[in-house]
């Protein structure tokens, strides 16, 4: 049985960026993974209500994808920054250990927000093939929001290369968003549904589908 993790600074991104994927995966019978590397706490100024509120969603979306495993590593949102990189990385490989995922999806390199960049670079240091031989394919995904709002330098561009049909499991990805309520808004705030089936149709058109989510292909081992 082949196994996926996916990668997320933080609740939501993995359903922004791959849900439909996960989705697909999880019909086909692969054992799914969530790294969820960031939380919310009230003694970062988060009121209760949010920090309670935030676990239920995360049990609502584990159940719905359907994940065999979450982890939480925890840290302050927003300061993936201010962690020493050893302990990140520490973490993670605890997590791959532990699952030994043979494809792993990972947040985009360049996008706006730190904690995205900050986890990528942590994430690569667990796909080495000598100390994690598990690890046959890595794919970097895109998440509305972060990704087009990066830097446009031509060294940070998303070019995505490798695409997943996610047609029949598209409608099923609204829903799963749907449940991050707080994060969802009107168009044209970037994540808004009519945003999210843009993106999907854009890269559907581009592989010759109705909806795709579209990654990069960082590594592939077969």
């Amino acid at each position: 049985m082949k196994k996926v993790m996916v990668i997320a600074a933080h609740p939501d991104d993995e359903i922004l960026g791959c849900g439909g994927a996960l989705l697909k995966y999880a019909s086909m019978g692969y054992e799914l993974a969530w790294l969820i590397a960031t939380n919310v706490s009230e003694t970062e100024g988060f009121t209760k209500e949010r920090v309670e509120s935030r676990q239920l969603e995360i049990a609502d979306i584990a159940k719905g994808v359907p994940f065999k495993k979450v982890y939480k590593l925890n840290f302050p949102t927003t300061k993936l920054d201010q962690i020493p990189s050893g302990n990140l990385i520490g973490e993670i490989s605890k997590c791959f250990m532990d699952f030994k995922p043979e494809i792993v999806l990972v947040l985009n390199r360049s996008d706006a927000h730190s904690d995205h960049r900050v986890l990528f670079e942590a994430t690569m240091a667990c796909t080495k093939s000598f100390r994690y031989p598990f690890v046959k394919k890595v794919l970097m995904y895109e998440c509305i929001s972060e990704t087009e709002f990066g830097v446009t330098l031509a060294e940070n561009a998303f070019l995505p290369n490798y695409f997943i049909d996610i047609s029949p499991f598209f409608n099923r990805k609204l829903e799963l968003m749907k449940i991050y309520a707080s994060e969802l808004g009107q168009h044209p705030f970037p994540r808004s549904e009519k945003n999210i089936e843009a993106l999907a149709t854009f890269r559907g058109a581009t592989a010759g589908v109705e909806y795709a989510e579209a990654f990069h292909l960082i590594k592939c081992i077969e």
